[in-house]
């Protein structure tokens, strides 16, 4: 029994038609069709590196899938001018596969808010830039203490000691 066919892009599609598409690729947890829309040469800056290549990304996107099974991406809103896409969206799923960006899997619910700006040009996503709030990752995950909680507040007073002391104040 072979495999159903992968998703193709929709012809002719608008920029924010072909973001939608991604979108929907991405929510059935396998990124090799996004290789039909990505341009050869895409440069992705997410908040921990930036990818280059369809590889790349490709990868990138393989392995949250690896580390967050049940990941779910919601567009929040979208605005589109030429080829400039203003996405704002929200991801939900559990940290409960591979690790992710080396830190391992904690079981951990993440939901997380972020934008991002893609460049279409020629019907191929060329660029992304991609903005979300890590501490509110790594405090979801359990990597940071929780906002106000005791641990925080000895961490932050013994950074601001630290700080203090280094300027010679």
């Amino acid at each position: 029994m072979s495999a159903p066919p992968r998703p193709t892009p929709p012809a002719d599609a608008s920029p924010g038609a072909i973001i939608r598409w991604t979108i929907d690729v991405l929510n059935a947890h396998d990124a090799e069709p996004l290789r039909q829309v990505f341009a050869p040469d895409i440069r992705a800056r997410y908040p921990t590196r930036t990818a280059h290549g369809r590889d790349e990304v490709v990868g990138f996107f393989s392995g949250l899938f690896a580390a967050v099974p049940d990941v779910a991406f919601t567009i929040q809103g979208m605005a589109a001018q030429e080829g400039d896409v203003f996405l704002r969206w929200r991801i939900t799923g559990t940290h409960s596969g591979a690790d992710w960006e080396g830190i391992a899997a904690t079981g951990a619910r993440v939901d997380l808010d972020g934008i991002d700006h893609f460049v279409v040009e020629d019907g191929r996503i060329a660029s992304n830039f991609v903005v979300f709030d890590q501490m509110q990752f790594a405090r979801q995950i359990g990597l940071l203490p929780a906002d106000g909680s005791r641990v925080d507040v000895v961490l932050k007073r013994g950074f601001n000691a630290l700080a203090r002391r280094r300027a010679g104040r």
